[in-house]
C-alpha cells in the first residue's frame, strides 16, 4: 500500500503539472501576465519569482493552479488582462489543460506500443466456492506458460475432472498449485471450469510512427468509453439510480496503483494514461469549478453579448467546488469500507 501511495503522489504531481502547464503556456502565448504558477494548494511552503511570474510549492499536493491577471475580472483595456481577450482565445486558454492531459495520455499509450508488453494471461476475478477460490488464486495472478486465454481455456476444458498442475506468477514469485477443473455437470451457469475471469495482457512491439497512430486510436477509444461511463452515471444520478461502486477515489486509486505495481512498470504507465484521460474528460464537463464550467460561462457570455456578473461566477464555482469535495469524501468513505 505504501508503494501505491508513493506512485499516486508521483502520478498526481505529473498530471497536475501537465494540466497547469497547458493553461500557463496558452496564457503566455497570448501575452497575458501570469502572476503565479502553483503546484499544490495553499498554505505556501516555498516560492520564487522568475521574471514576472511567481513559482510556488504548496503544502497540499493534490491540486495546482495558474493565476492569470484578470481571471476574476479587471480592466478590459489592459491587453495583458484575461478579460481583454476575445472569447475564443479565452476558451483556448481554459481548454489547454484538458488538451495537455489528453496529449500526456496519448504519449504514454504510444510509448507502451513502442516498447511492447510480453503476452500473458491474467486473472481478473475469482468466483466464490470455485476451484480457483479453494486453491487460493487471486486477481492479478498471471498464468505461466500460456500467451492467450484461448490456449488456457482449451487446456482446462480438455482436463475437466482431472487434477492438473498450474503455475502462477504473483508478486515476482512463481507458485506451483494443483487443481481439479469442474466437470460440465458441476459448473454453474455463467462460470467456467475453474471459476475465474481472464484477460489477455500484453502488446506486440510496433514501429515509432505506427505506435503514435495506434496510441491515438486507443486514446480516443478510451476517451469515448470514459465519456459514456460518466454520462451514464450522471443520467442515473438524475433519476436516483446512481451507484458509486465503479467509481474510485484517492484510496481506491492507491489500491489500484499498488496492484498495477506488482505487475510491472508498463501496467503503471497504463494506469497513468487512464487517469490522465479520465481527468481530461471530467474537466471538460460543463460543471462549475471545472474547466468545462468556465467554458459554459463563456458560451453564455457569447450568447447574451456581455460578461456574466463576477459575483455570480465566484458563487457558482464555490458551490461547484463544495459539491465536488463532498462527492470525493463520499467516494473515499466507500473506498475505505471496501478495503
Amino acid at each position: 500500500m505504501i508503494i501505491g501511495i508513493i506512485f499516486v503522489i508521483i502520478f498526481l504531481s505529473i498530471l497536475i503539472l501537465v494540466h497547469e502547464l497547458g493553461h500557463f503556456l496558452a496564457a503566455k502565448k497570448f501575452g497575458l501576465l501570469v502572476e503565479e504558477f502553483g503546484f499544490g494548494l495553499p498554505p505556501k511552503i516555498w516560492s520564487k519569482k522568475i521574471g514576472e511570474t511567481i513559482y510556488s510549492v504548496n503544502a497540499l499536493p493534490f491540486g495546482g493552479f495558474v493565476k492569470i491577471l484578470g481571471e476574476d475580472g479587471g480592466d478590459p483595456m489592459n491587453s495583458r488582462n484575461f478579460v481583454s481577450l476575445k472569447i475564443w482565445r479565452r476558451a483556448i486558454i481554459i481548454s489547454a489543460g484538458v488538451v495537455f492531459n489528453f496529449l500526456l495520455g496519448w504519449l504514454v499509450v504510444s510509448s507502451i506500443f513502442m516498447v511492447g508488453v510480453p503476452q500473458a494471461v491474467v486473472i481478473t476475478d475469482i468466483k466464490a466456492n470455485s476451484p480457483a477460490h479453494e486453491i487460493g488464486l487471486q486477481a492479478n495472478d498471471k498464468i505461466v506458460g500460456y500467451n492467450t486465454t484461448v490456449e488456457f481455456i482449451e487446456y482446462i476444458n480438455a482436463n475437466r475432472g482431472k487434477e492438473i498442475d498450474l503455475k502462477v506468477g504473483r508478486n515476482g514469485e512463481e507458485l506451483n498449485l494443483k487443481v481439479v477443473p469442474r466437470t460440465i455437470e458441476n459448473t454453474p451457469n455463467g462460470e467456467g471450469a475453474l471459476g475465474v475471469g481472464l484477460i489477455d495482457a500484453g502488446l506486440p512491439k510496433k514501429p515509432v510512427l505506427a505506435s503514435f497512430w495506434e496510441g491515438l486510436k486507443t486514446s480516443v477509444g478510451m476517451i469515448k468509453m470514459i465519456f459514456v461511463a460518466i454520462s451514464n452515471l450522471i443520467a442515473k444520478a438524475i433519476v436516483g439510480k446512481a451507484s458509486l461502486e465503479q467509481v474510485a477515489g484517492p484510496v481506491g486509486i492507491v489500491k489500484l496503483t499498488a496492484q498495477a505495481g506488482t505487475l510491472g512498470i508498463v501496467y503503471l504507465l497504463q494506469l497513468l494514461a487512464m487517469i490522465s484521460l479520465n481527468l481530461a474528460v471530467i474537466n471538460i464537463f460543463p460543471f462549475p469549478a471545472l474547466d468545462g464550467g468556465r467554458l459554459l460561462f463563456l458560451a453564455i457570455e457569447k450568447i447574451k453579448g456581455s460578461p456574466l456578473n463576477p459575483k455570480f461566477e465566484k458563487t457558482a464555482n464555490a458551490i461547484g467546488f463544495i459539491l465536488l469535495i463532498s462527492l470525493m469524501i463520499l467516494i473515499t468513505i466507500k473506498d475505505i469500507v471496501r478495503l
